[in-house]
C-alpha cells in the first residue's frame, strides 16, 4: 500500500491568485465541454449542460483528489496545490465533499468563495467544510 504524500501547509494562498487559478480552470472546461457538446448533442445547451456538469464534477475531484495531486490545471500554471489540514493529499470522498462546498459557496451569492479574502487560514467555506488548505505548491 502507498502511503500518502504530504506538504507543508504554511504557505496558504490568497483569493486573487486562486481566482485566477479558477477561471483558467473555468475556461478548460468551458472549451471542452464545447467541443464534447458540439460532437455528441450538435451544439444543444440544454441537453449538453448535464453533460458539462459531469465533466466539471470529474475534472475537479480528479485533480484535486491524490490521482491529480492537488492540482488541476490552472492550479499547476499558478503553483498552487489542494491539501487536507494535515497536508496529507485528499482522497476522492475529500475531493467530492469540497466541491460540493463549493456549490454551496457559488450558490450563497460567492460568499463562501469571497470568504478566503477575509479569513486568517484563507480558507473559503468549501475549503473549511473539507478541512482544506491552497497553499503553494
Amino acid at each position: 500500500m502507498a502511503v500518502a504524500a504530504t506538504f507543508a501547509t504554511t504557505e496558504k494562498i490568497g483569493f486573487l491568485t486562486r481566482t485566477l487559478a479558477t477561471i483558467l480552470d473555468f475556461f478548460i472546461l468551458g472549451f471542452v465541454g464545447t467541443i464534447v457538446n458540439s460532437l455528441l448533442f450538435g451544439g444543444d445547451a440544454v441537453r449538453g449542460q448535464g453533460l458539462s456538469t459531469l465533466i466539471g464534477l470529474a475534472y475537479f475531484v480528479y485533480f484535486w483528489s491524490s490521482y491529480g495531486h492537488g492540482q488541476t490545471l490552472g492550479g499547476r500554471v499558478l503553483n498552487l496545490r489542494v491539501v487536507k489540514t494535515t497536508g496529507s493529499e485528499l482522497t476522492l470522498t475529500d475531493a467530492f465533499l469540497r466541491y460540493v462546498g463549493l456549490i454551496i459557496s457559488f450558490l450563497c451569492i460567492f460568499l463562501g468563495v469571497i470568504w478566503v479574502a477575509f479569513d486568517a487560514n484563507k480558507q473559503g467555506w468549501h475549503d473549511k467544510i473539507a478541512s482544506t488548505y491552497v497553499v503553494k505548491a
